[in-house]
């Protein structure tokens, strides 16, 4: 099948976002869903040239999402793809103005992240430490001081390699989204565990991959998924039972002890403070419940 003007635009905006901005695969796969649906509506409707991206049309696919039932969460992010897509046309000249200026997101009641209290992670380490696979045990207590003791994204904690690791000034080289580059602290605690695990892998280069399945092979997001879900399923009443998680706790814990919201933007490698603030709303709502557990008024 030929393809037509909008399909090969998308497929040159999608290789620049590969090859020029350097996006991640997680990003690449979403923008490549998103705009593919794109694509659908824009076939089902004839629209097969730029010029006749409108206001109206944008609206119209709009519509078109809202008929297939998807959650404003979902909407909001292929409009954001879109969006994305519609200011590489106008870059590349092949749009002279911006359809989509004055379409906003749907409104979108942002959820709050759901957080593990430090007793339910000191609980984790406990049944972790009772394995009768000690080597297994090291790994996974590495994987999850690294989750939540340097609050890393559960793709960063994967890609990480020995030689990002810096014992003797206590950080570690973090490569985040957009492949930008960040230094996140390594406490002491963090340090000793992750020494205690690499005490069984001898004379490690720089580039190896620091955390390493039974079988030798660089750890795995899958494989990350399946020792949280299973440790806070035992631990924790929450709903969500993803490594992020232990992330969002970090970050919970970090302002409940005072830090400073700018530092914690860094910690999490955040390129807005707004995405940030989102620990503060839960601070607040801890403290709700606090308080109506322990105070005679509440």
């Amino acid at each position: 099948m030929n393809k037509n003007q909008i399909d090969q635009l998308i497929e040159n905006y999608i290789s620049q976002l590969t090859g020029v901005k350097q996006s991640s695969s997680n990003t690449i796969t979403a923008y490549k869903n998103d705009l593919n649906q794109f694509c659908e509506f824009c076939k089902k409707n004839n629209i097969d040239k730029v010029i006749q991206l409108s206001e109206k049309r944008i609206r119209s696919y709009i519509l078109y999402l809202n008929e297939k039932e998807l959650s404003k969460s979902s909407i909001s992010r292929k409009l954001s793809s879109l969006r994305g897509f519609i200011e590489f046309l106008i870059i590349n000249q092949n749009l002279s103005s911006n359809p989509a200026t004055h379409i906003p997101n749907p409104k979108i009641k942002r959820k709050l992240p759901e957080t593990i209290s430090l007793d339910s992670f000191n609980k984790i380490y406990k049944l972790v430490s009772e394995s009768n696979n000690i080597s297994e045990a090291k790994l996974i207590k590495a994987v999850f001081e690294l989750l939540y003791g340097c609050a890393l994204r559960v793709s960063e904690l994967c890609n990480l390699n020995y030689g990002d690791v810096d014992f003797l000034n206590r950080t570690i080289k973090v490569v985040g989204k957009g492949s930008k580059n960040r230094y996140v602290p390594l406490g002491s605690l963090s340090s000793a565990i992750l020494k205690d695990y690499l005490k069984e892998r001898k004379n490690i280069t720089k580039n190896e991959p620091l955390l390493l399945t039974k079988k030798g092979v660089r750890i795995y997001s899958k494989l990350v998924y399946r020792y949280t879900r299973k440790y806070i399923g035992l631990t924790s009443g929450i709903e969500k039972k993803s490594p992020h998680v232990f992330r969002h706790s970090a970050a919970t814990h970090m302002l409940d002890n005072g830090a400073d919201l700018m530092a914690i933007k860094e910690i999490l490698g955040h390129e807005n403070l707004s995405t940030t603030q989102i620990y503060t709303h839960v601070s607040v709502e801890r403290l709700k419940e606090l308080y109506k557990k322990a105070h005679p008024k509440s």
